[in-house]
């Protein structure tokens, strides 16, 4: 079974990359997308968004990094794609599935699953632009509103030559809601179609990792919000490894404060380790307390004192 660190926008970066795939066995990582318009990026784009390109496209882990683009011009997502290869990138992932009202209304991410001749288009061309030792895959809902339009939409990309397809188990009108998983949907596009298939959503343990494997039948799972809930969730899901301890979880976000604050970054660790914070409080209650300790602070140094009070105290 491969387990996959899905792409999550502002949140899945760089330093969260090297920290969650140094303590699991990820088989692979997909960065958050770069946008895509009317224009060839500049390298150093790339490399913002991804230095792992520094460093052959692994992780220091060796974990490979995959770039993620988003778009909706065939000729400028092929331009793009072939760039990012080229830097280093391992393989190419195209983002079709992301629900954001600022991405759709200018015909990005989820909006193109109305679409689907326009998602074989992009396909076709990045297959063509990208060397063919190298996967271009996709990430795609259901649909948009109608989780039957899916069968069209892997078609698509099976038919373009996309290598692989990670399907979100929703529509793109059913948000996250826990409630509107459709697990058996990828199960019946799976017996349709001849694309390796990879399931997303979620998916938050050991138990949801093998009831989602059991429902749709595939052997590769992508996770995106579960990996922030519970860090060493791959882990947990590949071989039932107990969930990592709370004095654990501490000592990270202390790495992740030490890395975090350096240079201009530190002006946003005060918000982005909350936005951690708000995810870990659903696996740990002590996390959840903490946060009520947290919340109201704006600068670093309170909030680290904070913690490493947090990491005595669960020493004691």
């Amino acid at each position: 079974m491969r387990v996959i660190l899905g792409p999550m926008e502002g949140v899945l970066d760089p330093l969260m990359r090297e920290m969650l795939t140094n303590i699991n066995d990820y088989d692979l990582c997909v960065t958050e997308f770069v946008r895509i318009i009317d224009s060839l990026l500049p390298s150093s784009v790339f490399y913002r968004l991804c230095p792992e390109l520094h460093h052959g496209g692994k992780t220091t882990s060796g974990t490979p990094v995959r770039v993620q683009l988003l778009g909706q011009e065939p000729v400028w997502m092929a331009e793009n794609a072939y760039r990012a290869s080229n830097l280093g990138s391992a393989g190419i992932d195209i983002n079709f599935g992301c629900p954001a009202k600022s991405v759709n209304k200018n015909r990005g991410g989820a909006v193109l699953l109305k679409e689907p001749e326009k998602i074989y288009q992009i396909v076709k061309e990045v297959r063509s632009a990208v060397c063919p030792t190298k996967p271009v895959t996709a990430k795609v809902r259901l649909g948009w509103d109608d989780p039957t339009h899916c069968f069209e939409i892997v078609d698509a990309v099976a038919q373009a030559g996309g290598d692989e397809i990670a399907i979100h188990a929703r529509t793109k009108v059913d948000g996250y809601k826990a409630e509107t998983i459709k697990w058996d949907y990828i199960r019946q596009v799976k017996e349709k179609s001849s694309i390796p298939i990879i399931a997303n959503g979620e998916v938050w343990n050991y138990q949801d990792g093998q009831a989602c494997l059991n429902v749709t039948q595939t052997d590769a799972l992508m996770i995106c919000r579960g990996a922030l809930n519970l860090p060493n969730l791959c882990n947990v899901i590949k071989r039932n490894e107990a969930h990592m301890p709370w004095h654990h979880v501490i000592q990270l976000l202390l790495k992740f404060s030490e890395f975090e604050i350096k240079g201009d970054k530190g002006l946003y660790y005060p918000n982005r380790v909350k936005q951690w914070f708000a995810y870990l409080r659903h696996e740990y209650p002590e996390a959840k307390d903490l946060f009520v300790d947290i919340r109201s602070l704006n600068k670093a140094a309170p909030i680290v004192d904070i913690l490493q009070r947090a990491q005595a105290l669960a020493h004691a």
